[in-house]
């Protein structure tokens, strides 16, 4: 007869100890964000200079993907998500220390190439730690580590921001330097016992031409691409100026809105992993393409503030959703076998971020919020027929067993 296999399988070691890690890094980065802004302004720079500054730790992740993840295939995981994690300590302080703009520059620069590094290690390492079973519980766990220090983080740094706006960078340093440790201390194979090797072997690892002929990776892309597009360009930079300037939002209640939307990210991080496991990837991916799309509508229909509000839960609950399940598909496409394949889809999110912001500034700038708002609404939904096309790639969680009972 058919039995199923329990889906309250525990999750590896790995996965937690990735979690703390995350945690450690979102916490610092959390930090400095408020900082970064505030503190280039003492060189007595213009706003594109600013904006410079954020755009260069971008374009360093970005540039430096496909170099990391042939790191990651010569060095292994481990190895390199240590390394990865110091360069983006020493960046940050010296950062810290800038005497000029320009150095600030360099040092953030040189910042996103250590981050990419971490990221991309990382996210190969916890998708050859589990198997489809638990993939989506262990995505969420992980996600939800880099939440909790996101949501920290800004906290933290205002109150550090206040001694000094120098202060932030050297507090990111020390955390990243705990998440090094906590990465070559705690994963390494001998204390974690049974424990995947550190390298794989080289004869099973999936190359790109090889993986860019499969389906669900590329869906798996576009639809990381997509997802970006939604949150960091329409959520995070156009609907705060919409919110305040159209439906007139005070500030607290900008700010209100970012922690409803973590809150409640938060709390279906809970269960997006149990769903994308035991419903599977595709219903997930469905899911949190429904709920992002009616989080656009919201906006494209508000008269007053609360459809802000209700936008940004809708984005919340949407961007769980489809965080873990594309890092599910990806994880049970290649199991993580592959760098350069971990982060070439992790560069379609990238990309995604650095994008859509300028685009979506151009139309608003050109025409007005509403086209900006429909523009987004019609490529994303896209993600609709890329899931609905998607083969499941979750394993069959049901097996064959002899029934002996008497």
């Amino acid at each position: 007869m058919l039995k199923k296999i329990s889906l309250n399988k525990s999750l590896p070691k790995e996965v937690y100890v990735l979690s703390v890690v995350a945690f450690f890094v979102a916490l610092g980065y959390g930090m400095i964000i408020p900082a970064i802004p505030l503190f280039a302004k003492t060189f007595h720079v213009n706003n594109a200079a600013i904006g410079a500054i954020i755009s260069a730790f971008a374009f360093a992740r970005f540039a430096f993907g496909l170099p990391a993840g042939k790191l990651i295939d010569k060095f292994g995981e481990r190895n390199v998500q240590a390394i990865g994690l110091v360069i983006v300590s020493v960046s940050s302080l010296t950062a810290g220390l800038a005497q000029t703009y320009w150095q600030l520059l360099i040092f953030r620069a040189i910042g996103g190439i250590g981050s990419v590094m971490f990221s991309v290690s990382a996210g190969a390492l916890l998708m050859r730690s589990v198997d489809d079973s638990v993939r989506g519980r262990a995505q969420s766990v992980y996600n939800g580590g880099f939440l909790i220090g996101g949501i920290a983080g800004p906290a933290f740094g205002g109150l550090l921001s206040m001694i000094s706006l120098r202060v932030p960078f050297f507090v990111y340093a020390v955390t990243l330097l705990f998440a090094s440790f906590t990465t070559t201390f705690f994963l390494h194979e001998k204390r974690l016992g049974k424990s995947i090797h550190n390298k794989q072997d080289p004869a099973d690892r999936v190359t790109l031409k090889e993986a860019l002929k499969i389906y669900p990776y590329v869906a798996a892309m576009a639809i990381s691409f997509l997802t970006n597009w939604v949150l960091f360009g329409l959520r995070n930079s156009i609907l705060p100026l919409f919110a305040k300037d159209s439906l007139h939002a005070s500030t607290s209640i900008l700010g209100y809105g970012f922690t409803v939307s973590a809150i409640v990210q938060g709390i279906a991080l809970i269960y997006v992993g149990k769903i994308s496991d035991f419903r599977g990837r595709k219903f997930a991916l469905l899911v949190g393409s429904f709920v992002l799309l009616s989080g656009v509508a919201t906006i494209l229909v508000s008269s007053n503030w609360w459809f802000y509000i209700l936008a940004m839960i809708f984005f919340g609950i949407g961007g769980a959703f489809e965080g873990t399940a594309a890092s599910a598909v990806v994880g049970d496409v290649f199991g993580g076998k592959g760098g350069r394949v971990i982060a070439l889809w992790q560069m379609a999110g990238d990309f995604g971020n650095i994008v859509s912001p300028v685009v979506l500034g151009w139309l608003v700038d050109a025409h007005s919020y509403k086209p900006a708002f429909i523009a987004t609404g019609a490529v994303f939904s896209l993600t609709l027929l890329l899931s609905a096309k998607m083969p499941e790639t979750r394993k069959l969680k049901e097996i064959t067993l002899s029934d002996h009972a008497e």
